[in-house]
Parts: structure tokens; C-alpha cells; sequence
């Protein structure tokens, strides 16, 4: 536990994890002008999908490893860590020369960003006995949506007085000063002569691996400097293979392996991969195999015509053969990634189903209603679309805070149902609206917000299921499954969807008469245009009916299941037969 109040703690987590939520979506706007910068133009927006895809893989595929680490290390070093990664994501993303580079730091950054989360939630668990949750996973929850409100104005803001690197520069400060806090709050460091050799070859390596990124250009075109950022041969190789690449290289690898034979380094890299192969690197390689086969399976695709992308099949195919590895080596190994009886009790690996579903029906919100919009009012603004949002973005953090307090006085599973009640029913209202539902701003306002309300419930009592049923040994990894459970619930849920709202496209087209039977011979008119725009309101019709389907079906499930969740009266200590590894 930490040496001073454990409340301004879990206030620098809370603070970490809304900052790392709104890099999720910091991109939404600076996404051109980062394209732009790696040499691509807007019309090949197919080609930096693995800029969104990157984040989303290292945020989803390394969770389950970084929660287990969490719990044999300790919460309060792996959130350190967690944030010196997102830091180092976004040092590499800011000084991004091409596209490789520009996912690598994205990815980095999603490692970061995503270890956050669960660490979080188990940090609450260890702070508050289980009838004290309901309150503190309700603000967990309320900073990390508040994060999908507050991203994409934070973009917008940076981009007025300067460009989309001056984003992620930022982020690095403020992961460095949050990670030095966070630091500051834990147990003292055992004190020694600091590790002069490892401080100076850490700063050699950064000095060398900015200036190698950014290739400055009075340095790169000075005759008397700039042979050293010539890659070798003809000068078209990658720079890498140049005078400078090899330096920082041999930088690296030093620095790696001082950290790894130096008797006190400053950073006991020794004692960290010795933790994560006590939690099973080979369990969380092949769950992040199965994990990644579902991402880029999913993501990469546009989710306005397309199921997945082209590679989909085959992606889901390694998916679900690492997947059957994965089961296999569950329960044949000693210690295994997920510790065997982690979820023996029902409202434990209930609240990874309900999850799943909030998720399903979640993504049809923060993706169809943009798409309404611009199907009705803002075709010429994909930015006025997505700001129709708002209210349900706003409303989000207020239901999580108020389904913290209510999961105190009533079941949580009562809670959960009670909210994706309201979310259902809010889909449902959007299924009637008509071409100029939008225009109306209160009553279109009004039916948002429900639907965000709605969502915000349930976060607490589903998270406080899930940390009451399950042992403090295992918190991390639970969580950090909780959260995967809901990513890949988004992913799937936006495909099936999709296909839903076309194959209602496709019954009502069908039925329209040629273009020029309606136009008098010619191949397009306003008459025809107002056919297809009532076909795509058909198809999101039936994404809002399917979208509602899954939040009854959330609430349901959380309803009969979450019984027996002791999120109220006086939580005992869970052994449940556990196997700490």
C-alpha cells in the first residue's frame, strides 16, 4: 500500500487512465495531417488503418499479461511501468519519420494506455473493502469515458496553436509526471549509488534515436555533419543502415544489456522478466495471437460496407487456432496465464459475458449515430456528425458515478439491468427517427443521453461483480480480461451489426425501380437520391433494433447472473481454490 492517503493515489490513476482514454481518440481530427506527414494523402485512408489497428492491438492483445504481472508484482510498479511505456509510445510517435514507425508508437502507446485500466480496477479492490467500491469504479469509469469526450477536443485545441506532434509530446510530459507521482506514493526505494553508467547510456541512446527519427535538416543537409545520417550504398536504404542507425543500435543493445549483467541497475530488468515468465509468457503469447487475429481481423475493415477486411478470414482462422493452443495449454500448465479457478464462481465469468454484449451494443452508438447524421443533416461534415455524440458522451461519466452509488444500496446485477434498460430503450427511440430526427436538438438530445446514462450504469455494478467474485490474487488478470472481454464485444458486435443493417439495405433496394424510370432517363436525381437515403435510414434502423437486442440481452444476463455478488454487505477474503502461480 502506499505511504501516503490511498485516495490521491487512485486519483493519479484516475487522472492516467482518462488521459490515456482520450489518446484513444486524439486521432479522430489529427488523423490527416499525421497521414500527411508519413507521405500518404487522404484517399489512401485503407493504407493508415494500422495507425487506429496498432493502438488497438497493443491495448487489447497485452492486457491479460499485464494484468497477471500486476498481480505477482504489485500495482503500484506496473502502473509506473504502464506509464513509462505510454510515455516512450509517445516519444517514438511524435518523432515519427514514416509509417512503420508512426504504428510502433501507437502500439507502444496502446500497451501503455491499456495496462492502465485493469491495474486500476484491482488498485480499487485492494483500497476498498467490497460494499466501499461501488463509488470508486464508478469515477474509474466515468475518467475513462470522459477520455472519449475529451479527446478529441484536446486534439483540436493543440492543432490550433501548433501541429499533431506537439499531441503526443504533451502525452509524454504528462506520462512522466503522472509515472513520477504515482512513483512518489509508493514504498521507499532501497537507496544506493545511483547507476551512472545505465543513466548516461539511456541518454545517449534517446539523444541518438531522436535525432536519427527527426533527421534534422541543418544537420542531414550540412556537408560536414550530415554523413552520418547517409544510409550506406546508394543512400536509399533505411535509415537504420547509416553511420548513425548503427550507433544507436549498439546504444541500445548496450544499454540492454547493462540492464541485464550490471550488478544495481537503475531498472531491475532481470527481476521483470523473471515476473513475466512466471506468468506465463507462453499462455499470453498465444492470447495475444488469438486476441490480434480478431483485432485485425475487425478493425482494419470499414464498418459501412464491410464485415472484415479482405485478410479477415485468415486472420480469424490464426485467431482461432491460437485460441485452441491457448485452451489446451490452460490446463495442462503448472502456472498457468489465467490461475486455475480464477472464475469459479458465476457472477465472475458472468460479468465477462455481460460485458461482451454492453460492448456489442455500445459500438453501434459511437459508430451508427455519426453515420445517421451524415446520412441525414452533416453529409458535408464528418466532423459536425460526430459531434452529434456529445450528449451521450457527456452523460456516460454521470451514469458511471451514479451506478457506483447505487450498486451501495442495490444488487448489482438490479443496477446493470436498470441501465442497459435505459440504453435499449434509447436505441429503440432512434429506430423510429426519421430524416429530420436531428434537426430536432432536444428531443434527439434528450433520446442520446439516455442511451448514455444508460451505458454509464452499468460500468460500476459490472466491474464490482466481477472484483467481489473473484480472489485479490488474481484481480489484475480478471480485470484486464473484463476489459478484453468488452473490446473484442465492440469488434464483433459493429461486424454483426453491419451485416444486419446491409442485408436490410439490400431487401429495400432490391425493390427499387431502374434509375432512369424514376429520373425520366436520366441516371440520377434528387427523387432517387431520396430512395437510397431512405434505404441507409432502413439499414441503421435495423443496426439500432439489433443494438437494442444486445443491451436487453446485457441487462438480462446480468439480471439472473450476477447473483450471489456480494458488491454490498461486507466482502470476506475469496480463496476459491486459486492458484497464485
Amino acid at each position: 500500500m502506499p505511504r501516503r492517503s490511498p485516495g490521491v493515489l487512485l486519483g493519479l490513476a484516475a487522472v492516467a487512465v482518462a488521459f490515456a482514454a482520450a489518446d484513444t481518440y486524439v486521432v479522430v481530427l489529427s488523423l490527416p495531417e499525421m497521414m500527411g506527414s508519413v507521405g500518404l494523402s487522404v484517399e489512401e485512408l485503407q493504407r493508415a488503418a494500422p495507425i487506429i489497428s496498432g493502438f488497438l492491438l497493443g491495448y487489447v492483445a497485452m492486457l491479460p499479461l499485464i494484468g497477471r504481472i500486476a498481480d505477482l508484482r504489485g500495482r503500484l510498479p506496473v502502473l509506473t511501468a504502464s506509464l513509462l511505456v505510454f510515455g516512450f509510445g509517445s516519444l517514438v510517435t511524435a518523432a515519427a519519420y514514416d509509417l512503420p514507425s508512426l504504428v510502433t508508437g501507437r502500439f507502444l502507446q496502446g500497451v501503455g494506455g491499456g495496462g492502465l485500466v485493469p491495474v486500476t480496477l484491482a488498485l480499487v479492490a485492494d483500497i476498498y473493502p467490497a460494499e466501499r467500491r461501488g463509488v470508486p469504479l464508478g469515477v474509474v469509469g466515468a475518467v475513462q469515458e470522459l477520455g472519449s469526450v475529451v479527446g478529441p477536443l484536446y486534439g483540436a485545441v493543440v492543432l490550433v496553436v501548433g501541429d499533431w506532434r506537439d499531441i503526443f509530446w504533451i502525452n509524454l510530459a504528462v506520462g512522466l509526471v503522472l509515472a513520477a507521482g504515482i512513483a512518489a506514493l509508493g514504498p521507499p526505494l532501497p537507496r544506493h549509488r545511483p547507476d551512472a553508467v545505465g543513466l548516461l547510456l539511456l541518454g545517449l541512446w534517446l539523444a541518438g534515436l531522436l535525432l536519427l527519427m527527426r533527421q534534422p535538416s541543418a544537420l542531414v543537409t550540412s556537408v560536414t555533419w550530415g554523413g552520418p545520417f547517409v544510409p550506406f550504398g546508394d543512400g536509399s536504404g533505411p535509415i537504420w543502415w547509416s553511420q548513425l542507425g548503427l550507433v544507436v543500435i549498439g546504444l541500445g543493445l548496450a544499454l540492454l544489456g547493462w540492464l541485464l549483467l550490471a550488478p544495481r541497475p537503475f531498472l531491475d530488468l532481470r527481476d521483470w522478466v523473471a515476473t513475466a515468465r512466471r506468468a506465463d509468457l507462453v499462455g499470453a503469447g498465444l492470447l495475444a495471437v488469438a486476441l490480434g487475429g480478431v483485432i485485425l481481423a475487425f478493425a482494419t475493415a470499414d464498418p459501412a460496407i464491410q464485415v472484415f477486411s479482405p485478410a479477415g478470414p485468415w486472420f480469424l482462422a490464426v485467431g482461432a487456432v491460437a485460441a485452441a493452443v491457448f485452451v489446451l495449454h490452460q490446463r495442462r500448465a503448472t502456472a498457468p496465464l489465467v490461475p486455475r479457478g480464477s472464475f469459479a464462481r458465476r457472477p465472475a465469468w458472468a460479468a465477462l459475458l455481460v460485458s461482451f454484449f454492453v460492448g456489442a451494443a455500445l459500438i453501434a452508438a459511437l459508430v451508427d449515430v455519426p453515420v445517421f447524421a451524415r446520412v441525414t443533416v452533416y453529409d458535408d461534415s464528418q466532423v459536425k456528425a460526430a459531434l452529434v455524440l456529445v450528449e451521450l458522451l457527456v452523460a456516460l461519466p454521470v451514469g458511471a458515478v451514479a451506478g457506483g452509488y447505487l450498486t451501495r444500496a442495490l444488487p448489482s446485477g438490479a443496477v446493470a439491468a436498470i441501465g442497459m434498460a435505459a440504453a435499449a430503450l434509447g436505441f429503440a427511440l432512434m429506430s423510429g427517427w426519421d430524416a429530420e430526427a436531428l434537426t430536432h436538438h432536444v428531443t434527439s438530445g434528450a433520446v442520446l443521453a439516455l442511451t448514455g446514462l444508460g451505458f454509464g450504469l452499468a460500468l460500476a455494478p459490472v466491474n464490482a461483480a466481477l472484483l467481489a467474485s473473484t480472489a485479490d490474487a488474481v484481480h489484475g488478470v480478471t480485470s484486464a480480461l473484463l476489459v478484453v472481454s468488452r473490446m473484442v464485444g465492440m469488434l464483433v458486435g459493429i461486424s454483426v451489426l453491419t451485416t444486419i443493417g446491409l442485408r436490410r439495405y439490400y431487401a429495400v433496394a432490391d425493390d427499387f425501380p431502374e434509375p432512369s424510370e424514376v429520373c425520366g432517363g436520366k441516371t440520377r436525381c434528387s427523387a432517387y437520391s431520396d430512395l437510397l437515403q431512405g434505404a441507409g435510414l432502413e439499414q441503421l434502423h435495423a443496426i439500432f433494433w439489433g443494438a437494442a437486442g444486445c443491451a436487453l440481452l446485457a441487462g438480462v444476463l446480468a439480471l439472473l447472473l450476477f447473483r450471489g455478488a456480494r458488491t454490498r454487505g461486507a466482502g470476506q477474503p475469496l480463496t476459491l481454490g486459486v492458484t497464485a502461480g
